[in-house]
């Protein structure tokens, strides 16, 4: 019988990018990698190398069906293309593996739908790798300001996420590799998930790409875009979303709510590991003649305890706690993650909609 406080992670993927995610679980407590693939093995074997991990103790594996046919292997970490990882989820969750997948974890509602069924048909947890989501800020966050009241109904968001690429690399970017969406799904994933998470996944009724801000290479592959999310409700709410290939990196996020304000330049990857701050203003309002403000930002810093407590860690620690949790039989698989990618796609798809359809309104 397989050890239950222990998940045993394969690697379905050896890009440079992986290397976070093998750092991560080399310290932790409670998860160790006893696999790797990559259709390329001497791309598997440089990896290994790389990340100091021994065939010793690393099986290292050609092909990811062979990895998957690995009956040690409880769980695996998906990173190749999106083009490709609706296809190996649903192969994956089939062999019984839970899946934690690189965000966008699908091309568009249809494949994820699929991915989703066969995680819950076959009794596995799912969950997309937005590791901001489970930062100690984003927690402290909803505690103090939306639970607390603090902040008041949210009126207006603004989230970016966007990474300058060389222009010799944006030609290369196809479809093939990026996925229909382009920087869509790559990056917007991001900004249009801070918009949801921001609403408490309430959806927008609709959204609207914006006709100057998309731009494509000579392929078609979007490689820059803004969008306007509408939600309607008692207190309706707006948002703007922007993610781009063309632009220096930022990560931008500021709410704006009918009490207070919250305002983060580092959402996605703060500027420390170990420490992360936010700042807010509560009750804010112009002194007489207009000439200051009554109150100044305020800044919270968070501790992250060192790189045991850092994002990777947490959402790590939450994976492996539901998959120990499922292999004892004590917990069923949290549906909640795979809601959170459903309703983040649903809107990645309506976005690259209003840019197919000539920037027009698509209702949700």
């Amino acid at each position: 019988m397989s050890d239950t406080k222990t998940v045993r992670f394969g690697l379905l993927g050896c890009i440079r990018f992986a290397s976070k995610f093998v750092r991560t679980v080399t310290q932790s407590s409670n998860a160790v990698i006893i696999a790797i693939s990559d259709p390329s093995l001497e791309t598997a074997k440089t990896f290994a190398a790389a990340n100091n991990l021994s065939p010793e103790t690393v099986t290292i594996y050609g092909s990811y069906e062979e990895l998957l046919n690995d009956e040690n292997v409880d769980a695996v970490y998906l990173t190749m293309p999106v083009t490709q990882r609706g296809k190996w989820a649903v192969t994956s969750a089939e062999k019984k593996k839970h899946v934690l997948v690189e965000k966008p974890p699908a091309q568009d509602s249809t494949e994820l739908e699929k991915i989703v069924e066969a995680c819950e048909s076959n009794g596995v947890q799912f969950m997309d790798g937005t590791i901001w989501l489970h930062h100690q800020r984003t927690v402290k966050i909803r505690d103090t300001m939306f639970d607390s009241g603090l902040l008041g109904d949210v009126r207006h968001m603004y989230s970016t996420m966007t990474t300058p690429v060389p222009e010799q690399v944006l030609e290369r970017l196809t479809k093939e590799a990026m996925g229909l969406a382009g920087a869509i799904g790559e990056l917007g994933w991001y900004p249009i998930g801070a918009a949801l998470w921001a609403m408490s996944y309430q959806m927008p009724i609709s959204v609207r790409a914006l006709p100057s801000s998309v731009s494509t290479n000579s392929v078609g592959t979007i490689l820059s875009c803004t969008a306007s999310l509408e939600f309607g409700s008692t207190a309706t709410a707006t948002a703007i979303v922007h993610c781009s290939f063309l632009s220096q990196l930022s990560t931008d996020l500021a709410i704006s709510g009918s009490k207070g304000s919250i305002q983060m330049n580092d959402y996605v990857i703060p500027y420390k590991e170990d420490t992360a701050w936010f700042e807010y203003t509560s009750g804010a309002k112009f002194v007489d003649m207009h000439i200051g403000w009554n109150v100044t930002p305020e800044k919270v810093t968070v501790d992250c305890g060192g790189t045991a407590e850092t994002q990777e860690a947490m959402m790590l620690r939450e994976f492996t706690r539901l998959v120990e949790g499922i292999k004892r039989g004590d917990l069923e698989a949290d549906r909640r993650w795979a809601e959170i990618s459903k309703k983040t796609q649903l809107v990645v798809d309506a976005v690259k909609k209003s840019v197919d359809i000539g920037c027009e309104v698509v209702h949700l």
